[in-house]
């Protein structure tokens, strides 16, 4: 039987998918610099279908923000403990940022748990009011300048994810700025990760991250070298999707599964660092603005093709399922 625990390869997702053996990698840079965009929304589309995950090259980000925020990121987990427990998560209130320790957060809590710790920051809102995922950061204040390089990653991502949000428009036959009234106050998580080094994996119940579908929107992810991130494909197979220089990894969540009516997949992926040092990646984790109601479009449904999914509002939906993966919040 395919390692399925979330039960989303059944089927009626199986139907049509080709079972791909390597994530693509797809260039950005007509949509950059205003050329042809057709073979590249051809591209996000087969990959968007077929397995939800793709590399992306030519998206304009500074190497040098990307190196900045890694030393920043190693700085901060070589704190001692006590300095990362004083920024804990559960002091943000519904901001949901900060620190939260190793095991304090499991993707796939029936079958695994998570051999990681985290640093979640982000923006305030404009009015200043903290609400689901909007707040003030607790900074490090032995790192002075852990807010810069951190923020300029985020302020970097965030723009990469409207680009690519453009894309995938193009990719669905639709005009590059059809998302952009849902983008106006967007949910942005830059999330940063440590991954203590596993020389083999003895127990399975214990690995980087378990088997699990992103929440929200859109994910942008950058790993460092060590590698370990596996992406399940349509034979129900992990595949390996290793650092690529100068890429970034790309893959759909939940909401954009819901948004396409099931033609875009948001595919089980996990985490298993067996690389026998210290792992580190960045993901960023992109979303609609907290009240947009999410439901099959137009371009997805049709005759003999009726919309699948209810309408959801983006931020009580991607709460809901951080509450899954929280304990605390569970309580809550």
């Amino acid at each position: 039987m395919p390692d399925d625990p979330t039960g989303l390869l059944d089927d009626r997702l199986r139907a049509g998918r080709i079972a791909l053996d390597r994530v693509p990698v797809i260039d950005l840079g007509p949509l950059r610099a205003g050329g042809d965009t057709a073979a590249m929304a051809a591209a996000i589309r087969h990959a968007l279908t077929h397995i939800g995950f793709m590399y992306v090259r030519g998206h304009g980000v500074p190497r040098e923000i990307t190196r900045r925020a890694y030393a920043a990121a190693r700085d901060f987990f070589a704190l001692p403990e006590a300095e990362r427990m004083a920024l804990h998560i559960t002091g943000s209130g519904a901001a949901l940022h900060g620190y939260t320790e190793r095991f304090g957060e499991n993707n796939d809590p029936g079958r695994t748990i998570d051999l990681k710790e985290i640093f979640d920051l982000g923006r305030e809102a404009a009015d200043g009011c903290i609400r689901p995922f909007f707040g003030a950061t607790p900074w490090p204040p032995a790192l002075p300048g852990f807010r810069t390089a951190m923020m300029a990653h985020h302020d970097a991502m965030l723009g990469l994810g409207r680009d690519v949000m453009a894309a995938i428009a193009l990719s669905l036959e639709l005009p590059r700025d059809h998302f952009e009234p849902m983008m106006q106050e967007p949910i942005s998580i830059q999330r940063v990760l440590h991954y203590p080094p596993q020389v083999a994996v003895r127990d399975d119940r214990m690995i980087g991250i378990g088997a699990h579908t992103d929440y929200g929107c859109l994910t942008v992810l950058s790993q460092d070298a060590s590698g370990g991130l596996q992406v399940m494909n349509r034979d129900g197979r992990w595949i390996e999707a290793p650092p690529i220089p100068d890429t970034f990894v790309i893959n759909i969540g939940d909401m954009m599964q819901r948004l396409t009516n099931d033609l875009y997949l948001a595919n089980l992926h996990r985490v298993i660092n067996v690389s026998g040092r210290a792992r580190y990646s960045m993901p960023f984790f992109f979303d609609f603005d907290h009240d947009t109601e999410v439901a099959p479009i137009d371009a997805c449904t049709g005759p003999g093709n009726p919309p699948r999914y209810a309408p959801v509002v983006c931020g009580r939906h991607k709460w809901a399922r951080y509450a899954a993966a929280y304990p605390d919040l569970g309580r809550g």
